[in-house]
């Protein structure tokens, strides 16, 4: 991507929200996106209409920019994510990263809907995103836009352990390591196995990246999963979205509360 394309998606984003300036971007994940209906919202732009923007084909994915106030916080809000695995390049997956960073945000909320391979883990549990592991193919991949930030970016702690900490304050939970896998397809019991013994704790097909791209830009990043399946039973898809909705009134007022306690 170059410059132009993201300045015509920043144009256009401006000529409709004006002089809206957000500090804090949030990324929703499946069956989450209660959220954007809980804060006060000001504009609503469909994906579909904002120049070189990907469109979420994901169910659970409602594909709406959201710009709004939680309290006196401006906040734009991603109502659905964009995956490697739906076609896109991983560029494109963390184009929205680079335009919420030209918008003005100065930090990154992301959430997922992921299966728990911590048999600590019970499903409903909010887990704080304390690392990760990706092995979806690296966003920063090709030529470097050091608009952006630098070649190669400091990634051993790409979580903010400022805003963990606030987060443990408003309510105690639990932390885990992020693997962040390309998907369609769920998990192999080998492959769980295997993630396992590398160091994971949950699994999902997202996050990963944007944090990455996040980190680049110069953004505070924090990550939350929602523990919607145990890894080692059947799932499906629909029964994702379906836990996630349970869980997304909780992580909402987590994130709404975080945000208070680290905008003012």
């Amino acid at each position: 991507m170059n410059n132009k394309e993201y300045n015509l998606s920043v144009d256009y984003i401006k000529s409709i929200i004006g002089d809206f300036c957000p500090k804090v971007g949030v990324i929703l994940g499946s069956g989450l996106g209660n959220f954007a209906d809980s804060i006060d919202i000001k504009f609503s732009l469909d994906y579909k209409s904002i120049p070189n923007f990907p469109v979420s084909t994901v169910e659970g994915h409602d594909g709406l920019l959201i710009f709004g106030y939680v309290e006196n916080v401006p906040i734009v809000i991603m109502k659905g994510r964009f995956h490697y695995y739906e076609g896109y390049s991983s560029q494109m997956v963390v184009y929205p990263i680079r335009v919420m960073k030209l918008l003005g945000i100065d930090s990154l909320y992301v959430s997922n809907a992921c299966g728990g391979i911590n048999k600590d883990f019970e499903v409903g549990d909010l887990v704080i995103i304390k690392n990760h592991i990706c092995l979806i193919p690296n966003p920063l991949i090709g030529a470097n836009d050091s608009d952006f930030g630098v070649r190669f970016p400091e990634m051993k702690q790409p979580y903010s352990s400022r805003l963990i900490d606030a987060a443990k304050q408003i309510e105690p939970l639990k932390e885990g390591v992020y693997v962040a896998v390309t998907g369609p397809s769920l998990e192999t019991a080998a492959e769980i196995n295997f993630y396992k013994v590398i160091g994971g704790d949950m699994i999902g097909m997202s996050t990963a990246p944007e944090a990455i791209a996040g980190v680049h830009c110069g953004l505070e990043v924090f990550g939350m999963s929602v523990i919607t399946n145990s890894t080692y039973t059947q799932t499906t898809h629909e029964q994702v979205v379906e836990q996630g909705n349970k869980a997304s009134q909780k992580m909402s007022l987590l994130f709404k509360k975080l945000i208070v306690a680290t905008n003012n």
